[in-house]
């Protein structure tokens, strides 16, 4: 195991501890609870925005935050907002934000596709191919429908999926620490169901 990826495990291991430590009290107001699967994945996202370079020309490398944009329903809560609390990419603040519909994501650095746009998932990759956004999603089958990163549960562990060539056409470079702690490397750019 490399420096790097003992590095990136130990933030992740970090960040997942941060949570437990930041979380609510539980209901008696006793003990923090174990983190929940979305707290988990949202420090992957912050840290996932940590191990890839965007193109200097992106549209996005102009704004004054750097935006993580859920789009549909919101599964993470307050955990998305508290993760990226006081946190900095490339000297921008990150900022979560909902946005309603697919056009709004050329904003985003990354974005997460909620379960509830399964129907239309086709038709969102399609309108952000071009635009050099990071799409992960828990949808099934989400890099094999030609999104970047899928969030997968392993027993009771929060892994990850990629598909490398879906990232590359959209101009993305994903560092080879993230690529080595994905559970598995798609190299098929294929859009949409």
């Amino acid at each position: 195991m490399t420096g790097r990826h003992q590095r990136l495990l130990v933030w992740l291991t970090a960040m997942a501890i941060r949570l437990v430590l930041a979380g609510p009290l539980s209901a008696q107001g006793q003990q923090h609870s174990k983190p929940t699967d979305y707290e988990v994945k949202a420090a992957y996202l912050y840290n996932f925005s940590r191990f890839v370079e965007w193109p200097a020309n992106a549209k996005q490398a102009q704004d004054s935050s750097f935006n993580i944009c859920v789009l549909g329903q919101d599964p993470f809560g307050p955990a998305l907002n508290a993760t990226l609390a006081d946190e900095s990419i490339a000297g921008k603040s990150v900022v979560a934000k909902q946005i309603p519909t697919p056009q709004d994501a050329v904003n985003c650095r990354v974005l997460f596709i909620s379960s509830s746009e399964d129907s239309r998932l086709k038709q969102i990759l399609t309108t952000v191919s071009d635009t050099s956004v990071l799409t992960v999603s828990d949808l099934p089958q989400f890099t094999r429908r030609g999104g970047m990163i899928q969030f997968i549960v392993e027993g009771s562990r929060v892994r990850f999926e990629v598909n490398l060539a879906t990232a590359e056409r959209a101009g993305l470079t994903l560092s080879s620490e993230l690529l080595k702690v994905a559970t598995a490397v798609r190299r098929s750019a294929q859009l949409g169901d």
